[in-house]
């Protein structure tokens, strides 16, 4: 029951890895010490048994079992909290969680991320919430709320609350708000919950207020337990960080970096910079900006815009952040970035500063903008902060950051990187800037490498704690053949790996093999192996059913004999006792029958235009264009991980007397644009790339400068929209088909071990894992096991085993079918082919949501096309069933 639903949970949540890692792990815990669940209980048994299965774990460091999951910023450990919650009270029926945060920002942000039909909703996918949703109470409601009527809105009730103004509460020996009395509760809001036989303790960044007075205070509340999550597992203290002795899961920075889940760290600064040749106001308004100069060439995206434009997703809307010393220092860096003499005041308006100095109505503003900086809609470009930001502000759209204030090298990149590390996406691109955060660092650049390349750098300090491994956690890759090489006995079903079901109703289909000696299976093979050398014989062999032909079975014969000479002594000596050599006219007849009724005619099809061809660019308006900044220094910058140098330049070069030649001469290096059709499309598009910068009112140095130095990235940008209006003429155009038929290729899938094989007419009891199966049973389709990815092409293979004559799911390679997607071409690999007395079908599952997508749609027009022309050919050469579609 409770890998079940630790399967649900996971597969629902879309969890990470490292976030089912820590899921599994409180289950393990609890399925160890179930007395976890019980107020009656000896801590000292449960820490003992704990301490078995954790060998991270020392002690609960808390008067109630306590278990702390150490997650590296980025990796979600919001989402974390809402698996924690949806598992408690699905396997084990718990209703009531006090949910503790450590400031105002990360209150607000939870009280967000638990709100339904928001963004970041953590049970997105629970079906269990959908209709009853928890009930969310705060530390500024929990007053208005009566005792009597919570929980009848729903069963699950989360108590979220502000740790900082607790401790605010109970300075001077006070007791804090939540635990007077109040006449509508008939008793203290304290009381109330102290008194729930199954409230959960989460505590979000915890260690921020371990060693706090408000911490003791909701201590006494004596929940079942608590669960800690943090990105630093260790609290400071005069001597030194103080590690937790509670964590049970550590998933640092460095396997974060190594694993993909972050952005690749960079400092930057400029080449061959001395920082002592400068005052400190100097040194800060170059590291300011220099900051802008790296910000507006990230933002502009030639590398951003191009890569959500070629894959269809949302444009990042980026900002900068900017570490003051103090809210005087702050104040004054406002000042400066918003007026004339910084970017001639293009940053006016959109500057915010989080800090302490702001209350009451201005520090719901300020907490506002905050929240919403990921925003289109919201124009702050830059952050302005004082030490407020250290946990809970999940961004992933800051690129820069810029240190002010002084710290060591160390200090910069813990308290640094942080903020920045999440990506945009949700994992990483490849393309350099879209995963990159940038620390401009221009008096600590030698420092900070040195720092990340300590042997106890947060950025390379890596620990493994091999575990005993779970039955989920071990995989085996299995290849599955056709069942023409299963029917002639010349193959398994399976790797050897997998353990096929003791239900002999779940393995395919009983066929006894058509060959049982060693000398017939050997010819077999080698009748396979010509047959195949027939595919592209379209002359001989238009179709697979033209093998039947009496003079070809006299050349496969003839070709088979001929290859089985050299082997003859060899077959015989392996032959068993009494075994004499194979009638090649049966094993060729029989083999050749096999392969016609348990394959399809798949012809290789290839349109290939006919006489002149000619290709050109519709005409088109530019997109949002980056607003590129002129500088003329030039930055260099370093990843802190693999130590891989970028440099950001001023530009070099001879200046062109047009602006436009900048970009037209860039634009006509690509392969698929020639200037003598389609120069008057490029100067077009040239001149509305300069009239964009030319509102903005640059000197006419400042243009010359801007494109000089980023007239490659804008040609990229501009080409990659010219992508979309692309065109292709030709006189004509020609189907040509190189096979008439093709072999089925073999199926390689990943599930994991030690598990059956599925009969697939078995109800899936969780879903969620349905690709980790294989299933089997069939009688009609064309390969002994079949993997689904969803349990609605579970539900359809059922369909065609009824209906169709024969089906199969294509392997990768098999169709060689591709489409247009943007500036790709992947392959198209149908999801079913099935055969009935007059058609061959392909078909996709698809939700209803899905149907009028871009890829869906050219996946369909992919498909008619490849139909059509397999129809046209069937009926050319007299194939039956006459029509594919």
């Amino acid at each position: 029951m409770n890998q079940r639903v630790l399967h649900h949970v996971s597969g629902r949540l879309s969890l990470r890895p490292p976030q089912a890692e820590s899921l599994a792990k409180l289950v393990q815990a609890l399925d160890a010490a179930p007395e976890m669940l019980a107020h009656e209980r000896d801590m000292t048994a449960i820490l003992s048994t704990l301490k078995a299965q954790f060998v991270t774990l020392e002690d609960f460091e808390r008067e109630f079992p306590s278990l702390c999951f150490a997650l590296a910023t980025g990796v979600g450990k919001t989402r974390l909290m809402g698996a924690f919650v949806a598992y408690l009270h699905l396997a084990h029926g718990i209703n009531n969680f006090f949910v503790l945060a450590p400031n105002l920002t990360i209150y607000n942000k939870l009280i967000a991320d638990f709100t339904p039909n928001t963004p970041k909703y953590v049970f997105k996918g629970i079906g269990e919430f959908a209709q009853q949703s928890p009930e969310i109470i705060t530390g500024d409601n929990y007053e208005q709320r009566g005792g009597g009527t919570l929980g009848l809105l729903s069963p699950v009730t989360i108590n979220i609350f502000n740790i900082s103004k607790v401790n605010s509460e109970v300075r001077g020996g006070k007791e804090p708000r939540i635990k007077r009395m109040r006449e509508v509760l008939g008793d203290s809001y304290f009381n109330y919950l102290a008194n729930l036989p199954d409230l959960v303790l989460l505590m979000d960044e915890s260690h921020r207020y371990r060693a706090q007075a408000g911490m003791r205070a909701i201590n006494e509340l004596g929940p079942l337990f608590g669960l800690e999550l943090t990105a630093t597992p260790f609290v400071e203290s005069n001597r030194g960080p103080v590690p937790f002795k509670n964590v049970v899961m550590d998933y640092p920075l460095a396997r974060a970096l190594e694993d993909g889940f972050v952005k690749e760290p960079a400092v930057v600064t400029q080449r061959n910079f001395t920082a002592s040749a400068h005052t400190p106001d100097e040194l800060e308004k170059i590291k300011l900006e220099d900051g802008v100069r790296l910000h507006e060439s990230t933002k502009a995206k030639a590398e951003l815009l191009t890569y959500a434009r070629e894959n269809r997703v949302n444009v990042v809307k980026l900002f900068m952040l900017v570490i003051a010393r103090d809210t005087t220092h702050a104040t004054q860096l406002k000042a400066l970035i918003e007026s004339d003499a910084f970017y001639a005041g293009r940053y006016a308006q959109k500057v915010i500063q989080v800090d302490s100095s702001r209350t009451g109505a201005e520090e719901e503003v300020m907490v506002t903008r905050l929240l919403a900086v990921e925003s289109v809609d919201e124009p702050t470009e830059i952050v302005i902060h004082v030490n407020m930001l250290k946990e809970g502000w999940d961004v992933t759209n800051l690129y820069t950051i810029v240190p002010l204030r002084a710290a060591n090298a160390r200090t910069l990149i813990e308290q640094s990187i942080g903020r920045g590390l999440r990506l945009p996406y949700g994992k990483r691109t490849g393309v350099a800037e879209v995963d990159r955060l940038n620390i401009v660092a221009h008096d600590k650049f030698q420092e900070i490498i040195d720092e990340a390349n300590r042997g106890d750098s947060p950025i390379h300090l890596q620990q493994v704690i091999l575990d005993a491994p779970g039955s989920d956690d071990q995989k085996v890759s299995v290849q599955v053949v056709s069942g023409v090489m299963a029917r002639l006995g010349l193959a398994g079903v399976a790797d050897d790996a997998l353990v096929v079901a003791g239900d002999v109703g779940a393995t395919p289909a009983v066929f006894a093999p058509v060959f049982n000696t060693v000398a017939e299976r050997q010819a077999a093979r080698m009748v396979l192996d010509v047959i195949g050398s027939y595919e592209t014989r379209r002359d001989l062999v238009p179709v697979a059913g033209a093998l039947r032909d009496a003079g070809i079975q006299a050349r496969i014969r003839a070709e088979v004999a001929e290859r089985l000479k050299p082997l003859q002594g060899n077959l015989l000596a392996g032959a068993g006792e009494g075994e004499s050599a194979p009638d090649l006219s049966a094993v060729v007849a029989k083999t050749t029958e096999m392969l016609i009724q348990q394959s399809m005619d798949i012809p290789r099809i290839a349109v290939v235009p006919t006489g002149e061809v000619t290709t050109g660019f519709h005409p088109f308006q530019l997109a949002a264009l980056p607003n590129f900044q002129p500088g003329q220094r030039e930055i260099v910058g370093q990843e802190l991980r693999g130590n891989t140098q970028f440099t950001l330049s001023g530009g070099s070069g001879l200046r062109e007397r047009r602006l436009a030649d900048y970009l037209v001469k860039k634009l006509v290096d690509y392969d698929d644009i020639d200037y003598f059709t389609q120069a008057d499309l490029l100067y077009d598009l040239a001149e509305q790339c300069i009239t964009h910068y030319e509102a903005q009112n640059y000197a006419e140095s400042e243009l010359h400068e801007i494109l000089n130095t980023y007239g490659g990235e804008l040609a990229r940008l501009i080409h990659a929209e010219m992508m979309a209006h692309f065109w292709e003429a030709a006189t004509g155009y020609e189907v040509q088909v190189s096979r008439g038929f093709t072999a089925l290729r073999p199926c390689n899938y990943t599930v994991a071990a030690g598990q059956g094989v599925h009969h697939f007419r078995e109800t899936v009891s969780e879903p969620g894992r349905i690709k980790q199966m294989l299933f089997g049973g069939f009688a009609r389709c064309l390969y002994p096991l079949q993997k689904f990815d969803s349990d609605t092409e579970r539900r359809f293979a059922v369909i065609v085993e009824r209906d169709a004559l024969k089906w199969f799911k294509p392997a990768k390679g098999q169709f060689q079918m591709y489409y247009k997607l943007g500036a790709e071409q992947p392959e198209y690999i149908p999801d079913f082919v099935a055969e009935t007395d007059t058609t061959v079908f392909m078909a996709e599952t698809k939700a209803r949501s899905e149907l009028n997508t871009p890829e869906v749609r050219a996946k369909a027009a992919a498909a008619a096309r490849w139909c059509k022309h397999a129809s046209d050919h069937a009926a050319q050469v007299g194939a039956s069933p006459g029509s594919i579609s």
